[in-house]
């Protein structure tokens, strides 16, 4: 809660959109519908071979987070949900598109949003493709939206990429919960900045509101992506949709495994002589799950969460009190409390 705002419990539910205000619901809906139409327009285009494969993830859904803050980015200036706020979160999605696409190669993963990764279902080399093509479609129309937005997203894919480095080569003897912090920052944090970023420019909002936004976009972004890490170790299948400790499998060590290696006495003894790469066995999984569950590990994670969800209230702070800020401090209440 930031200045006695009442929070609402925001997101798609059941098909249907509540940011805590039925108005605002019906704008950012629109608005929504209005980038779904983009997305189709712009990735049908081209030659039939790319087609069915850029349109895969489209297909997907997915809860189009990033073009929806790009919208209510855009309720702070004095053009909101204009034409260019439009396409200006279409090309975010796009962008988080073709990292998906990227990622499932670089992760060898085999689904995505409930479906069959482009890389299973093709080949690495065709899931590097479609993401290509989904960075092109991206750049003509920021092409069209002016000079500052290229200038912009050139910044932002140089971040991203350099995280995606980052995570890549390891830590190299660095802190590892800094390095995971920062790489974080680098792939999840910056991209949702860039919505809060393009909506409030391409709306008309001031360079202060656009900053507070930015900022609290960096900040939301930290916490979800932390708090689906939390989730992925500690949450049942049927709470969570996936299976328990995929990344573990996959060898990435997310921050609740970090603070527990980093614990002294058994606990953390054991799981330094377990996890020294991707855990094979089933039965490895099922102790490392255990060790986590008795270690301390999930208690400074969710510590975590609270700072950065504090931080993005702090930017709430420099927006005036409107349904929109309204409707960013209940996501961020959201996103918080799902790890319960």
């Amino acid at each position: 809660m930031t200045n006695g705002r009442e929070a609402a419990t925001p997101g798609v539910v059941a098909g249907s959109l509540n940011l805590g205000d039925e108005a605002l619901n019906e704008r950012v809906g629109r608005g929504l519908a209005l980038v779904e139409d983009a997305l189709y327009a712009h990735l049908s285009q081209g030659d039939e071979i790319l087609q069915d494969k850029v349109m895969h993830l489209v297909r997907a859904g997915g809860k189009r987070f990033r073009p929806m803050f790009a919208l209510l980015a855009s309720e702070y200036g004095d053009n909101p949900m204009n034409e260019d706020v439009v396409r200006a979160a279409a090309v975010v999605e796009m962008t988080h598109l073709a990292t998906l696409y990227h990622d499932d190669v670089m992760d060898e993963a085999s689904r995505r949003r409930g479906v069959e990764s482009a890389n299973a279902r093709w080949s690495n080399s065709v899931a590097i493709l479609a993401g290509d093509h989904l960075l092109a479609q991206a750049s003509g129309i920021m092409a069209e939206l002016g000079t500052p937005t290229v200038k912009h997203f050139s910044e932002t894919f140089g971040t991203l990429v350099t995280g995606q480095m980052r995570e890549t080569v390891g830590a190299q003897g660095s802190d590892p919960i800094a390095h995971y912090t920062r790489v974080i920052e680098e792939k999840t944090g910056v991209l949702i900045a860039s919505a809060g970023y393009l909506g409030g420019l391409h709306g008309g909002a001031s360079e202060a509101h656009i900053r507070a936004l930015q900022g609290y976009g960096h900040a939301i972004g930290m916490v979800f992506q932390i708090v689906d890490d939390i989730i992925d170790l500690f949450s049942t299948p049927e709470e969570s949709g996936k299976v328990r400790g995929t990344d573990l499998r996959e060898g990435v060590l997310t921050l609740p495994v970090l603070y527990a290696l980093a614990e002294p006495g058994e606990v953390g003894d054991r799981l330094r002589e377990i996890l020294t790469g991707p855990v094979t066995s089933e039965e490895a999984v099922v102790e490392v799950l255990s060790l986590l569950e008795r270690s301390q590990g999930r208690a400074h994670a969710v510590a975590d969460v609270a700072q950065w969800a504090q931080r993005a209230r702090g930017y709430l702070e420099e927006l005036p009190d409107t349904a929109a800020t309204r409707a960013l401090d209940a996501l961020v209440t959201y996103t918080a409390e799902r790890v319960g």
